[in-house]
Parts: structure tokens; C-alpha cells; sequence
């Protein structure tokens, strides 16, 4: 990328700078801006949302690999996976990545949040938390006890247009012993059900329909798109703006009150880094100024891995439906006539969660079911609606709470140059023996009567892979990640293993906020969407709470001639 002009454009001035129009970002612009009462300005590095594809809930498959639209990480070759890169798509986008997913609603397991709470971080227990889960949801069901029925997000029961073997599925997880859970997000987790996903109407429900587009409408609240940011801008030790590049140049946006990372795992941990906190090491290795040294920047990154089984039917899956011309044009024509059919849905329809050994207290792996392969298509791409040509599905696993951590840094000064991503996958025997469990668990279920009386063979592993070597081998050449990296800028009380205290509010420096899957002392049990926006629905509140303590603006005068100007390369 040609570098920058040098030159620096009129200064935008502002109560609040939101870093990322993600899931988290979407959340914090509409909350912030409600009252009225604050400027709230949005950067988002990527373009608009209002694009066919990205409303197209199956259209994820078009955006999977579209890098006008997607971050197209790489991570480190991984020594738990044979030294394998492994593909990191994440939102470049208003929306982030609720824009580019595949829109399953899941919050995760009770005991998640109370580990959170008893590692330091009061008020983000269950019963803490649980209440901003509710307000950000209206689900299609209503509300009751645990779901809520007047939030932006709209959560869509849409199982009476699920494909029919997913009911194939849910009686073999019976049969095994699962039992049937009409709804993960309620009183217990665990069981064989549907998946909600988030869609209303037959479109996606991202963040940025839910949040983003309603706020903007304000006056107080500016979005720009194409806005890179390259660094946080300090007044001593007080984040007082950030500089970014737009069409080119350089631009500088200041804050009266803070400025708030919502750019996901990635991306906050990596401009920390690029503005002065994290790794002294590492930063003057790179020619940056230390503000505040924390070993914790990008370290402890955590994501759940995935393995999958897939198998010839000897009835039509969805396959049948996609792959012929005709089936195309006749989805087509349902979706565009009505918002009905396969375009309107996610392929993730059915799964569950369960406990790999009768000792654990609660379930350790996820299950994914789809009616629908792709295993011949061509590496890097994810043709949703270009499925195999023969009658297929697949079963997967993942795990729910998985022990190995990462970390990523930068590689250089560039704030255009893709960190350093290692998330050491399986790199714990605890991993290693609950992939080990998962694998025997779906072979089990594939033999179970419901399964076993419409499977044609097992494709892949096949029944070569048996002994525990194989199964291990398998794992390691095939697992891949589900796209939840969390944790790289986790919250706790100790300011040199943590880097947010449980208000978010970054160790060392003033503020300045971290808002998104970053701060998750650890992973939780399933799909992030919904936490995140959990997170920054909560982290709005304590913002707000904040500004009810000093007077507005708190009489703060920004001095900018003490602002070093950036230098092109």
C-alpha cells in the first residue's frame, strides 16, 4: 500500500471515539448516543453493511474469503495441527464479523460467567449478566424467565423451515442419550435441539442492522467507514484521541471523555501494541515509545477447534436441493419472492452439547449438524450454495472450554501489516483427550439406529482411522478453527497479568476502554456473537454511570500542539 500523505486533516472532536463498528462497537454507539446527551463518533476500517450478500443470511459462504469485507487472517503455522496455517476470516465491516457469520445465537454456559466473577472481576457473574442478555434480545418466542422480547437483536426460532434430517439427528442424540433441549439459551445448556439464529424476516439480523442504523440516524452519532486507525493519540498517560488514515491521509479525531477498542481479538490487542502498551520487549524491538509496559497484550488467546465427520446419505440432504441448476433457481426464486427457503437460513441448523465422561459436571463439547457438504470443492473457497453433487451431511464437535493459549504481537510498526498470530492449538493433553472423546463420540452416534439407517459409508476419516494414533493423526490434519479467537486483552484485577480492570478501563492508562471478545478472562462454552454484544451492552451502562460522576466534558482542555505529528514512511 502506498504510504500515506503526511498531511493531517481537519481534527473531529468528540465525547466518545468508538474504535470498530463490530458486534461490540454497534452495541456502544447506540447505547452512548441515546440520550442525547454525547457525541459519539464510529471509525470502521471497512465499508457499509448494505451489500446483497451480507443481508443474504447463506451469503456468508460469498463473504467468507471477500477481502473487501473480511480481515483474511493467517495464523503462524501450528505445531498441534501438523504446521498447518489456519484461515482467521473476521468482519472488515459495519457489523464486524455478526455481518459475516453464521448467525447462531448462543450465550454460553452459566458457570462461564461465575468463573469470571472468581477471577477478580465482580458483577460479571450469571445473575450479573444475564440481565443485559435479556435486554439486548427480542426472541421471536418471547420473553420469559431467561429470553427477552423487547432488545434490538431479534433471535428467530426458525425450525419449522429446517431441513427434515436435522429431526434424523436429534432422535440419534436421544438414542445415545442425549436429551431433547428445546432451547440451549435457557435453564440448562445441555442436549440435542435447534439452533436460533439470528435473522428476522429472511434477512440478517447483524449488529449493524440492530444498533448501528437506528444510531445513526442521530445527530450525535457519526460513522465513518474506510477509517483505519493507526494509533491511540496520549495526553501523559490519558488516551485523548487516534489518528487514522481515510482516501490516503492521515486524519486526527480527539475525545473529551475516552476512547473505546471494539475491534476484536485481533485488532485491539494489535493497536495497543502499536500505540506504546504491551510487551516492552517487543515494542522497542519495534521502535515504539513504552507507555505503559504489560507483558498481557495478546497473550492468552483462546478459540475453540473443530473437528468434523462427513458421510454419504442414502436419502436427499440439502445437497440435493443446492447442487442441480434447477434447485439453485428454485431457491432463488423462494428467496426473492418471499425470504423463504435455503438463502434464508444458516447450513448450522441443529447440534447440542454434551458431556464427553460421566464425571464432568457439565458439558465440555459442542455438536454441529449440517445436511450439507462441500468437500470437493476448491481450496480457498466456501460455496454455501455450490454443495458436493451427491446426497451428504456432516456431524462436528468443537470444544466447549478448551485449555491451550496463544498469543499474537505485531511484526513490525505497520499498522497495515497483519499481526503475529499463534494460538497454539492442542497444546495441552486435556485437549488432546477431549478431541480424542469427541471423535468417539461421533462415531458412536453415527452408529446409533436413527443414523446408522440413512448412512451410506463414512467418507471421511472413514474406518481406516481407528486406533488412537490414527485418531490423533486425524485431528491434527483436520480440526480448524470456528472463528471465536477471545481473551487477548482479558480482564482481572492484576495489572501485569491482565490488561482491563472488570470495568474495562485499561491498566495503566486513562481513559481508554476495551469493549469486545478481547476482554473474556476466558472462553466460553459456544458462539461469541451474543456475548460480545452482551459485553458491550453491560460495558455501556458502567460508561454512562462513569459520566453521571464528573460534569460533562469535566472541563477538560486538549492540548494538541503537545501531539507529535505523524511522519510518512
Amino acid at each position: 500500500m502506498r504510504p500515506p500523505s503526511a498531511e493531517m486533516a481537519t481534527s473531529h472532536t468528540c465525547d466518545f471515539i468508538v474504535v470498530g463498528a463490530g458486534s461490540a462497537g454497534c452495541v456502544l454507539a447506540n447505547r452512548l448516543s441515546s440520550n442525547g446527551k454525547f457525541n459519539v463518533l464510529v471509525l470502521e476500517a471497512g465499508p457499509h453493511d448494505r451489500k446483497f450478500w451480507i443481508q443474504v443470511p447463506i451469503g456468508y459462504g460469498k463473504t467468507f474469503y471477500d477481502r473487501k469485507v473480511n480481515w483474511a487472517y493467517l495464523t503462524e503455522p501450528e505445531a498441534g495441527l501438523n504446521n498447518r496455517v489456519s484461515y482467521w476470516p473476521r468482519g472488515k465491516i459495519t457489523g464486524g464479523s455478526s455481518s459475516i457469520n453464521a448467525m447462531v445465537y448462543i450465550r454460553g454456559q452459566k458457570e462461564d460467567y461465575n468463573a469470571w466473577r472468581d477471577m477478580g472481576n465482580p458483577d460479571w457473574g450469571w445473575n450479573d449478566v444475564l440481565p443485559y442478555f435479556k435486554k439486548a434480545e427480542t426472541n421471536s418466542r418471547g420473553g420469559d424467565a431467561y429470553r427477552g422480547d423487547s432488545g434490538p437483536l431479534y433471535v428467530n426460532d426458525a425450525s419449522e423451515h429446517y431441513h427434515a434430517l436435522c429431526k434424523t439427528f436429534i432422535a440419534a442424540a436421544n438414542e445415545y442419550g442425549l436429551p431433547c433441549n428445546p432451547d440451549f439459551n435457557g435453564a440448562s445448556q445441555e442436549g440435542a435441539g435447534l439452533y436460533q439464529i439470528t435473522t428476522k424476516d429472511g434477512l440478517r439480523m447483524s449488529a449493524s442492522r440492530a444498533y448501528l442504523r437506528p444510531a445513526a440516524k442521530r445527530k450525535n452519532c457519526m460513522v465513518e467507514t474506510g477509517a483505519h486507525v493507526t494509533r491511540i493519540l496520549f495526553e501523559n498517560n490519558r488516551a485523548i484521541g487516534v489518528e487514522y488514515v481515510k482516501k490516503g491521509r492521515f486524519v486526527r479525531a480527539l475525545a473529551y471523555r475516552e476512547v473505546i477498542l471494539s475491534g476484536g481479538a485481533i485488532n485491539s490487542p494489535q493497536l495497543l501494541q502499536l500505540s506504546g502498551i504491551g510487551p516492552e520487549k517487543l515494542l522497542r524491538e519495534h521502535g515504539i515509545p513504552v507507555l505503559c509496559g504489560n507483558d498481557a497484550v495478546g497473550q492468552n488467546l483462546q478459540d475453540h477447534l473443530a473437528y468434523t465427520h462427513y458421510y454419504r446419505s442414502k436419502v436427499p440432504t440439502l445437497n440435493n436441493q443446492l447442487a442441480p441448476w434447477w434447485g439453485k433457481l428454485w431457491a432463488g426464486m423462494q428467496y426473492l419472492l418471499f425470504r423463504q427457503g435455503p438463502l434464508s437460513l444458516s447450513v448450522n441448523q441443529a447440534g447440542g452439547f454434551f458431556r464427553s465422561s460421566p464425571g464432568r459436571t457439565s458439558p465440555n463439547l459442542q455438536i454441529y449438524f449440517a445436511a450439507l457438504t462441500y468437500v470437493t470443492s476448491p481450496p480457498g473457497e466456501r460455496p454455501l450454495m455450490r454443495p458436493d453433487p451427491y446426497p451428504a451431511f456432516q456431524n462436528a464437535f468443537s470444544q466447549c472450554r478448551p485449555t491451550s493459549k496463544g498469543h499474537l504481537q505485531i511484526r513490525s510498526n505497520d499498522p497495515f501489516t497483519h499481526p503475529r498470530i499463534q494460538p497454539n492449538y492442542l497444546s495441552t493433553e486435556q485437549d488432546i483427550q477431549e478431541m480424542v472423546e469427541g471423535f468417539e463420540f461421533l462415531r458412536s452416534l453415527s452408529q446409533t439406529r436413527a443414523l446408522s439407517g440413512i448412512l451410506d459409508e463414512e467418507m471421511t476419516p472413514g474406518p481406516a482411522v481407528h486406533s488412537a494414533t490414527e485418531i490423533i493423526e486425524d485431528i491434527r490434519n483436520r480440526s480448524e478453527t470456528v472463528y471465536h479467537p477471545t481473551s487477548t486483552c482479558r480482564m482481572g484485577p492484576d495489572p501485569q497479568s491482565f490488561v482491563v480492570d472488570s470495568s474495562l478501563k485499561v491498566h495503566g492508562a486513562n481513559g481508554l476502554r476495551v469493549v469486545d471478545a478481547s476482554v473474556f478472562p476466558v472462553i466460553v462454552s459456544g458462539n461469541t456473537n451474543a456475548p460480545v454484544i452482551m459485553v458491550a451492552e453491560k460495558a455501556s451502562d458502567l460508561i454512562l454511570q462513569d459520566t453521571q460522576e464528573t460534569s460533562h466534558r469535566a472541563g477538560r482542555r486538549i492540548d494538541t500542539a503537545a501531539i507529535p505529528t505523524h511522519k510518512s514512511a
